[in-house]
């Protein structure tokens, strides 16, 4: 299929498709005797998959050692699982750093929120800090 096509269906720019390429996600695409690429089907799925990763937080480096590229043969089963290993716990550690923000957040409003009216809320900023540095 053409690039237009191929845009139409994942929703790309073809612009995006030719960076694709010469990242080397999609492999080499061949051209026709007009100098048209010609993509296979299966590119279709592997831009879906380079897609999917990225919304996931996978680099263009991660991805890259995730898909198959066209050409070249699939990509070994460990290989994949230790990438998605990795990338798992990247988003639990995030999520554990994410979680300590939201508690510090949740101390320091409900330190503001009883701080009598007309008070300086920075007047509690060292008691604050103070609880946030115990929670680490």
């Amino acid at each position: 299929m053409k690039i237009g096509e191929l845009a139409q269906q994942t929703g790309l720019a073809p612009s995006k498709i030719r960076f694709y390429e010469a990242q080397g996600l999609i492999g080499t695409v061949d051209r026709s005797l007009g100098g048209y690429r010609q993509y296979p089907a299966r590119t279709k799925q592997v831009l879906e998959l380079v897609i999917l990763a990225q919304q996931a937080g996978f680099s263009l480096a991660e991805i890259r050692t995730l898909v198959a590229q066209q050409g070249k043969g699939p990509v070994g089963h460990d290989v994949m699982l230790s990438g998605l290993r990795k990338k798992l716990a990247e988003i639990e550690a995030l999520q554990e750093k994410l979680a300590e923000t939201h508690a510090g957040l949740r101390l320091v409003i409900d330190r503001i929120e009883n701080t009598p009216p007309g008070g300086d809320c920075f007047e509690c900023t060292e008691g604050v800090l103070q609880d946030l540095r115990g929670m680490r």
